[in-house]
């Protein structure tokens, strides 16, 4: 089973027909490659497979197997040959263009800075992420969340091979593909590092105490989280502070990215032992604040606490609205102080409480209950909020 993803293959269609080099990242096994296929078929001169050994050959001389190409080059795993970024600059300068390349790469351009600069004003990034629940449908939810968004987690067969599949996902990943990104440490500790993050997931940390159990400096620890936001796995959120008179959380919140690794990193098998687990209204939000991200996919996103325990799970700047999310799992949301404080401290438009059951309806003046299901929609981020297409914050409030 093929599950069609036409958000990710619109934006990639025209990405592709505009710029000379486009970069589709994700996490391994997201289906980045699935999408290239329709594209380009990997029977292809045109397709190359860096994990394919005999793509690898032809790749020895670059110049010479690239050159003379046409139409769409796909170069799959381009984390593998950072060699390949100067020799693509010189090909995507080509006047008339004979060839436009489309790279994939399960790391992000910050990890790869050095060699991608050299495609500065040269290259358009499309992220494609895990399957969304709008790519799965609402009534898969409960699957969705257990299993997460990986095709090969969510599509199997029951939920002990899904389970299967992120666990041996985690130790190969841990074992074959971080070491290329600079970590010396074992697969074991890592494994366990990445277990401790788990167990910090929707808080705010700080490294020390997993440095103290790993015996490693902070900024060891500091450097792990970062390379592991880097290929997709971790999510750091910023805190937002500004001038005001409070003390402000400025440490950053940490989430495992996908559910469904989350789940498997904390033990948890079944739909029932989710539920049940102390930990699962943290899952809950985070799988929430994923799913917004990335419907809304804001110019810039953080969450917000005091030290005197007002807190905003997200806050959205997006073409000038300032819209708040908080991420509930309860039957009725009710208003609270904490609503309040959010509202008023950081001035929003709009505050929108997404919570798992049916009904939209308000909590006061700018406060919106809104189910999970409006996630799932086709609708552009402005109908899922619930705000007009021709609505500005400023007609909004007046």
């Amino acid at each position: 089973m093929q599950i069609e993803r036409p958000r990710p293959t619109a934006a990639l269609k025209t990405a592709l027909g505009r710029s000379r080099v486009v970069a589709l990242i994700g996490p391994r096994q997201s289906g980045k490659t699935t999408l290239a296929r329709t594209f380009v078929s990997p029977d292809s001169i045109a397709y190359f497979d860096l994990e394919d050994p005999i793509s690898l050959t032809r790749l020895d001389e670059p110049m010479t197997a690239l050159g003379d190409l046409r139409g769409i080059v796909v170069i799959d795993e381009v984390q593998r040959r950072p060699d390949l970024f100067p020799v693509l600059r010189v090909l995507a300068d080509r006047d008339p263009l004979p060839a436009r390349f489309l790279i994939l790469g399960s790391a992000s351009p910050e990890l790869l800075r050095q060699p991608s600069e050299s495609l500065a004003g040269r290259l358009e990034t499309v992220t494609l992420p895990g399957l969304s629940l709008d790519e799965v449908g609402f009534e898969a939810r409960a699957d969705h969340w257990l299993r997460g968004g990986y095709p090969r987690s969510f599509l199997a067969v029951d939920d002990a091979d899904s389970l299967a599949w992120r666990l041996a996902f985690i130790q190969t990943f841990l074992e074959r593909d971080v070491p290329q990104f600079g970590i010396g440490a074992s697969a074991t500790a890592l494994r366990r590092f990445w277990g401790m993050l788990a167990h910090y997931h929707g808080q705010t940390w700080n490294a020390a105490e997993p440095a103290r159990a790993l015996g490693i400096s902070q900024s060891t620890v500091r450097r792990y989280v970062d390379i592991l936001e880097a290929v997709f796995m971790v999510r750091q959120l910023p805190a937002w502070h500004g001038n005001l008179l409070k003390r402000q959380v400025k440490a950053p919140k940490v989430y495992v990215r996908d559910a469904g690794l989350l789940h498997a990193l904390l033990g948890i098998r079944t739909h029932k032992a989710l539920h049940e687990h102390p930990r699962s209204g943290a899952s809950w939000e985070g799988y929430v604040v994923e799913e917004v991200l990335g419907r809304v996919q804001p110019d810039e996103a953080y969450f917000w606490g005091t030290h005197g325990g007002a807190e905003l799970d997200l806050l959205l700047l997006k073409d000038g609205w300032r819209i708040g999310i908080e991420c509930k799992r309860a039957d009725a949301p009710r208003l609270t102080p904490s609503m309040h404080s959010a509202l008023a401290d950081l001035a929003l438009d709009r505050l929108l409480v997404i919570y798992p059951g049916p009904r939209r309806y308000a909590l006061g003046e700018a406060v919106e209950v809104v189910p999970l299901e409006a996630l799932a929609g086709a609708a552009g981020w402005r109908t899922m909020l619930g705000i007009a297409p021709d609505a500005s914050p400023a007609s909004f409030k007046g």
